[in-house]
């Protein structure tokens, strides 16, 4: 038997969902640029040649055998230690 009293609750609003927060540069608080470095990386580009002898990168993957290591876009820093979450948030 069901509990006319009690409602169901609304669903969440996209501003009232929880949000992890940012990855942040403890050095000087960039949250916004980061790039990463692989090491022992594989290469593969595969172009298709244009009608006036030219070439357009078609598809490329890369794959990577050794460690990679996060830095901060703006000031260099080492934020390896931030790796495992960055490379958890990337879709």
């Amino acid at each position: 038997m069901s509990n006319p009293s009690r409602r169901s609750p609304r669903p969440r609003t996209l501003t009232e969902s929880a949000f992890i927060p940012r990855i942040k540069c403890p050095h000087c608080g960039n949250d916004l640029e980061f790039f990463e470095v692989s090491e022992d990386a594989v290469v593969v580009t595969h172009y298709v040649q244009n009608p006036d002898s030219s070439f357009s990168i078609e598809d490329r993957s890369i794959q990577s055998t050794g460690e990679s290591r996060l830095f901060c876009g703006s000031c260099e820093e080492d934020l390896s230690e931030l790796h495992q979450r960055f490379s958890n948030m990337i879709f």
